[in-house]
């Protein structure tokens, strides 16, 4: 078992950054792929980032490539967001998923039906 903890949401206007934690638990971190997910009202769940076991690979939902990174302190078994020149569009509650199957390039990390684990999420909210 796997407990998933998001922290560091927030309210920020257009253009401002915040910096999304998600702390695990229970296993050995290091095994699992990490991913985040985004749910705004009204709205179907969207993949944003996921990252493989090491840290060498990573993936972005085309909507957030170039503001979004996504990170990994094996030490600490935390993953990181860090979201930068963030739109009001961006607004949702943002959830850290985990799952213990291998990294299988691009593209293969985006359904959160292929994780094991899944946080309580944390809100952003982003002002005009």
């Amino acid at each position: 078992q796997v407990q998933l903890v998001e922290s560091g949401g927030g309210l920020v206007q257009a253009g401002g950054s915040l910096r999304l934690s998600c702390a695990a638990s229970g296993r050995t971190f290091s095994d699992y792929v990490m991913g985040w997910f985004r749910q705004a009202p009204g709205k179907e769940r969207e993949f944003v980032a996921a990252i493989s076991w090491s840290g060498g690979s990573t993936d972005y939902a085309d909507s957030v490539k170039g503001r979004f990174t996504i990170s990994r302190d094996d030490a600490k078994n935390a993953v990181y967001l860090q979201m930068n020149s963030l739109k009001p569009e961006d607004t949702a509650i943002y959830y850290c998923a985990a799952r213990n199957r291998p990294w299988f390039g691009t593209g293969t990390s985006r359904s959160l039906n292929d994780y094991d684990y899944r946080g309580q999420g944390t809100q952003v909210t982003v002002s005009l």
